[in-house]
């Protein structure tokens, strides 16, 4: 990705309470990491783990939780809740790439619950629903450089390596939105559509094949 020095470390998109239409990316050939579960966030995720980085699909476990004064600033509850209708169902979490100096580039707020002390994410100041949560992690590292303790599955039977692109349609936003300007910087592609849908590029696309999850997720796969 060129133009800006970030890369995408990982996205999200929420779905049901169990993410069950994960069960597609299981039986179409990509092995699932560990879940996750997000104390005093109210949020709980099933993940699949790549070379340089992740899909996770999230949901609402804990309404009250996601709700506090902790979380509402994320407004994740409004995202999950209204995922179905205009709220974009998806969030793009960017790292610097090694050997880069760590700058966020959108404006921004921090985000340290006290109940993840682990967690610091700067999370785009201003965005609206109708585009994805923009997240940046100055921590962030591409998953084949886990310590022992926390590496993931990263071999796949459909052969997937390094997610190389990533697309997003979604109803026209303002020229002044931090996803307009992410996609002018080339982090990623972005066409107009009537509804959201997610587009992950592997291994460069050369194939040319896809693999569309619609209904069951606005997701495709391209490799």
């Amino acid at each position: 990705m060129v133009g800006m020095a970030v890369v995408v470390d990982h996205v999200f998109v929420c779905t049901p309470v169990g993410a069950p239409a994960a069960e597609r990316l299981r039986q179409f050939g990509l092995t699932e990491g560990s879940s996750n579960r997000h104390p005093g966030q109210g949020t709980a995720c099933r993940r699949f783990f790549f070379q340089n980085a992740m899909l996770e699909f999230l949901w609402v476990e804990n309404p009250a939780e996601a709700q506090s004064e902790q979380t509402r600033a994320t407004r994740l509850w409004d995202r999950w809740s209204a995922a179905a209708g205009a709220a974009s169902p998806f969030g793009i979490i960017l790292r610097p790439p090694p050997g880069v100096e760590k700058a966020c580039p959108f404006d921004a707020w921090d985000y340290r619950p006290p109940t993840m002390p682990d967690l610091s994410l700067c999370i785009a100041a201003g965005t609206a629903l109708e585009e994805p949560m923009w997240c940046y992690m100055e921590s962030g590292r591409k998953p084949a450089d886990a310590p022992p303790e926390r590496r993931q599955p990263l071999e796949h039977e459909a052969g997937f390596r390094e997610v190389t692109g990533v697309g997003l349609a979604c109803p026209a936003l303002p020229d002044d939105s931090v996803t307009a300007a992410m996609a002018r910087g080339g982090v990623i592609g972005l066409s107009t559509a009537a509804g959201h849908l997610l587009e992950m590029h592997f291994d460069r696309a050369l194939t040319g094949k896809l693999e569309d999850f619609r209904p069951d997720l606005p997701l495709v796969l391209r490799w």
